[in-house]
């Protein structure tokens, strides 16, 4: 990457990261992913294991229809909101408020001029930041190698966290298990619809006279017809068999729509509800006839609520930063205004 004003090569802005293949499951579903009472220190690598694995935070980004796009909407709410100051490009911003909404924390390296004078800032990808013992930084970068920051270049902005003051943790985290269920719900329902809904039972024949070419053939056929997916189709002849002697048994039948349907419902509301955001402006459509109210007071209310603590709280850590307080050129700026109603 190349920063968009000159800097010295201590300070540029740090190269690509890689994802680092950890060869095991990113997020433990069964538990509720706060199972932690202190930080583990790992001495071999020389910085503090964050309390989630954030590779599993950034793959559970893509689990359903809501955690992700509610993400970039909190994010993209609050960088709409950014006015200017810093040095910084909007799409660079929005990068910080984004890794803020979704890992807990956001950081933003001083970038500075050949003369040690701070010039800009610039965002570290929040999932590779890892910190020290003495508030040092390091980006793990591919090949396993680390960039290290000063503490002292970095502005840190994190959620908090009773449970440790190291790292953030994300304000969703409540909600991730329905986002999970979720996911296993659809995955499940795709599975049910490649295998064929029409072959998820068991064939069951009475008739003495078929004969066994045809016996075979039906076998076949049945067999054939199984998709990739969770399920199987049996085929059973017995000769003079009693009526109901053996009953149609549907796998994965259509009676289980409206349990589909209840587990999509009530996890898009756990998502909705951990995110802390109005329904109507995620997508959802009402059930009743009251509807979500009018969108116009929805908005505003949420901005004050929500959007504009959010910009206030960056303003108050960027801004009074030792080396921005008295740069006005370098301090961050937000429409704090809200909008009147129509």
């Amino acid at each position: 990457m190349t920063a968009p004003f000159p800097v010295t090569k201590e300070h540029a802005a740090p190269a690509s990261v890689y994802s680092l293949d950890t060869g095991f499951e990113t997020v433990d579903a069964s538990s509720w992913l706060t199972d932690y009472s202190e930080l583990f220190y790992n001495d071999t690598e020389d910085y503090w294991e964050p309390p989630i694995n954030p590779e599993g935070l950034a793959q559970l980004a893509h689990a359903n229809a809501y955690h992700g796009s509610l993400l970039i909407a909190r994010s993209n709410y609050v960088a709409s909101r950014f006015t200017g100051g810093g040095n910084v490009r909007r799409h660079l911003f929005q990068r910080f408020t984004r890794d803020y909404t979704q890992f807990g924390h956001g950081a933003l390296l001083k970038l500075r001029d050949f003369f040690g004078r701070v010039n800009g800032l610039f965002p570290l990808p929040s999932m590779y930041v890892r910190k020290r013992r003495n508030g040092d930084v390091w980006v793990l970068e591919r090949d396993d190698n680390k960039r290290l920051y000063k503490a002292k270049d970095v502005i840190w902005l994190a959620q908090y966290d009773p449970k440790q003051q190291v790292y953030g943790v994300p304000d969703y985290v409540g909600g991730l298990q329905s986002s999970l269920l979720n996911k296993d719900a659809t995955l499940f329902r795709r599975r049910y619809y490649k295998n064929g809904a029409h072959m998820g039972f068991i064939f069951y024949s009475t008739d003495p006279r078929l004969s066994s070419k045809d016996e075979e053939m039906l076998k076949e056929k049945i067999a054939s017809s199984k998709g990739v997916g969770n399920f199987r189709s049996m085929f059973i002849n017995i000769p003079n068999g009693h009526e109901k002697g053996i009953q149609l048994i549907p796998v994965g039948d259509i009676a289980t729509r409206d349990e589909f349907d209840r587990i999509k419902n009530i996890t898009a509301q756990d998502i909705l509800v951990s995110h802390r955001f109005p329904p109507g402006k995620g997508g959802i459509v009402p059930v009743n006839t009251a509807g979500f109210g009018d969108p116009e007071k929805v908005g505003r209310e949420y901005l004050r609520d929500e959007i504009i603590p959010v910009c206030e709280l960056m303003m108050d850590e960027i801004n009074h930063d030792p080396e921005i307080l008295n740069r006005p050129d370098l301090q961050v700026r937000f429409d704090l205004v809200l909008p009147t109603l129509s």
